[in-house]
Parts: C-alpha cells; structure tokens; sequence
C-alpha cells in the first residue's frame, strides 16, 4: 500500500495542486489541502482500499479540507462561495483532464517578477512534487536557504497579484527560460530514478512545442529528453549502474532516438544555435557507434562560452579526456571549482585510475561516495573502490 500511495504521489501531485492553484488562486492553501488529501489517504486506503479513481477521491478530499480552513479562517468570502456551492461529496471538481492548469502552473510559477532560482524552485516543489531538500541537492545550496526561497517566492506572487494563466504570445519569450530550465531540471530529477518525473517532463516539452511551435530551443529541449530517455533501460543493468560506453545498445529505444532526432532537425531548420539545440546535438552524437568524442568536445566548449556553467566544463573534461587522455581531461577538472558536486569527484577518481594514480583516485572515489545519495550510484562507486583496493599505482 505504502507503494501504491507513493505511485499515486508521483503521478497524481502536479495535476491535483494544480487543479487547486487555479480554482483557490492560493499556493499555500492549495499546497496545505494537497496535502492533507494525501496524508488521509495514507490513513485509509490501507484499510479501505484504494478508490476506483484515486485523483476524483484525492481532489474531493483536497477541496473539503480547503472549505474547512476557509470557514475557520472566516476569510476569502468570494472563493468560499464559489466552493460550497452546490457542495456535496458527489460532485468533486473537474479533474478529468487539466493539461492546461499545469502549463498554467509553470508559466505562474515563471513570472518575471520572480528570481530565475525561484521561479525554478517553486515550480518543482508544485508541480514536480520535490521536496524542499531534493531541491536544495539540485541547485547545491543548503535546504534552510532553499525553503526561504519557497516562501519569498509564493509571498512575492500573492503581493504583486500574478495571473494563474499562460502569458498572451507577446510575453512568453521573457518567461521561456525560466520554464525550460524547470523543465529540464524535473526531467534530470526523473532520470536519477524516478520515471514518471522524466515522462512528466517529456510530456511538458511535447505540449510547449505545441504551444511554441517555432522556437528552436523547444525543440531542442524536447530532443535532448528523448535521446536522453532512449537509454534508460540499458542505464540499469540487474539494478547496478551501466557506464555509457558498457551499454547494451539493443535495449535503447530506437523510436525515441528517431524522435530525437527529428526534433533536433526541426531546431536546426529554424535556425536554432541555443543551449538546448547544442545539448540536443551532443545527446545525439552519444548514441552514435562510434562516439565522436572530438565533435562532443567542440559543441561543449560552444555550450560552455554561452552559458558559462563549470558542469558543461566538467562534461568537456570528459569529452577531452577520450580524444586527448586522461592527463588532458585531468587538467581541466582541476581548475573548476564544484568541490561539493560528486559527479567531479567520480570523473576525476575514473581520470586517475586510468592515469594509474590510485591514492588519489581512491581519494577521489571516496569523496564522490560520500556526497551521494543514490543507491545504485554509491554501489557503482563501491565497485570502483573495490577494484582499486591492492592495486598497485605512483601517487
């Protein structure tokens, strides 16, 4: 039951507060009704069993406990109205399909009034349903400073009064990258692990190239998800971590991979040249045999004069480090300052060890390990570990 609940979170979350947001216009009343639908179902279904349609019961259940907390309150007389008319348990809110609220959600949550960090944020505590400190992890600051951001963030939209609504045409390029990064960001979560935040993410892509269908970063964003995805199967191999270059390629999704690729040509045909269309371009050279490491390299080094980011550098060092050796890639790595990012320790543990330095690839691997989280990463680094020990290297 306890999986079957936490199912139902992942799928349910982001179109059950949505669907609130929309119809209270308030983020933490909806956020707190949301929540305590959820914690009631994990009180019944256990006992009750789980309903026929679990988002139905979720939404009645989420608009009892905001009418409650409006009565108590005595407050937001117009909203109190609209929710006890014609109130009964037998007529829940519309919650058939909302792809719109959610779109919605995200283009509120992407208001320009809002820091970049915190448009970002507080679209994925609502509407990808992370937790404060799933969050604070993705952008490496503390979950104190991360939960402060939250609550700035949903204060700044109620004072200033933004709209819960898609922007008109003429306002959606300012709020665009905002929304593409949240996008992306849900999507990476999703890849860690949780697949129904990857195919949240895929599904967002594909209804923003709908609403966008000639912005080339769109597209390119929707083509670096699905190259991404194609391998998710052959990622995992009887639950333990697959390196690229070990991959089954038979267990790739070649449609996904065509699809892909036809989005990048779309991106490419309108003249796209932005990040996501060079992310886009880099994820399909990966899934080429053999792997064009001197063409990766150059796009991340294009990637990285136009955004700047150490991990893009992190990721040309790995590209450099097959075309030129490790020594090369190692050089690069030293220079970047992500001491509390593991996917530097465990690239500069992997350059060692081929450079035959095993104190400090031990090192190296060790502070990766600890700064993970992830099951089946911290058991790939085991491994590493394990394969190290009694091997004899300078250093």
């Amino acid at each position: 039951m306890v999986t079957t609940l936490d199912q139902v979170f992942r799928e349910e979350w982001g179109r059950v507060l949505a669907t609130l947001i929309g119809f209270l216009g308030d983020f933490d009343l909806a956020e707190e009704a949301a929540q305590e639908a959820f914690a009631m179902a994990a009180d019944r279904w256990p006992r009750d069993g789980v309903p026929r349609n679990p988002r139905a019961w979720l939404m009645t259940v989420a608009r009892n406990r905001a009418t409650d907390h409006i009565r108590r309150e005595g407050a937001r007389a117009a909203k109190y109205s609209l929710l006890v008319a014609g109130e009964s348990a037998e007529a829940p809110m519309n919650i058939s399909t909302f792809p719109d609220e959610r779109l919605e959600l995200i283009f509120t949550c992407c208001h320009p009034a809002l820091a970049t960090e915190a448009q970002v944020a507080l679209t994925l505590r609502t509407l990808g349903g992370l937790t404060t400190d799933e969050i604070a992890r993705a952008f490496l600051v503390p979950e104190r400073t991360m939960a402060q951001r939250l609550v700035r963030a949903k204060r700044k939209i109620k004072a200033a009064g933004i709209p819960f609504r898609v922007p008109p045409v003429h306002l959606l390029q300012e709020r665009l990258d905002a929304v593409l990064a949240v996008v992306y960001l849900i999507f990476n979560d999703g890849y860690g692990g949780r697949d129904e935040l990857a195919a949240e993410a895929i599904w967002l892509g594909r209804a923003l190239a709908e609403l966008l269908p000639d912005d080339p970063e769109v597209h390119g964003l929707l083509a670096t998800m699905l190259l991404h995805d194609s391998r998710r199967e052959a990622r995992f191999r009887d639950g333990e971590l697959v390196l690229l270059g070990d991959q089954d390629r038979s267990r790739w999704n070649t449609d996904q991979i065509a699809g892909g690729r036809a989005e990048l040509d779309r991106e490419l045909a309108l003249g796209g040249r932005g990040p996501y269309v060079l992310q886009a371009a880099i994820a399909s050279l990966h899934a080429e045999v053999p792997c064009d490491w001197a063409q990766i390299a150059a796009l991340y080094g294009e990637l990285g004069r136009l955004t700047g980011s150490p991990v893009v550098e992190l990721n040309r060092a790995i590209a450099v480090g097959e075309t030129d050796g490790p020594e090369a890639g190692l050089r690069i790595v030293d220079q970047l300052g992500l001491d509390d990012f593991r996917y530097l320790h465990s690239t500069r543990g992997e350059l060692l060890r081929r450079l035959g330095r095993i104190e400090e690839a031990r090192d190296a691997y060790r502070r990766a390990r600890e700064l993970t989280d992830d099951g089946a990463e911290r058991r790939f680094l085991e491994r590493r570990l394990t394969e190290l020990a009694g091997t004899s290297g300078s250093g």
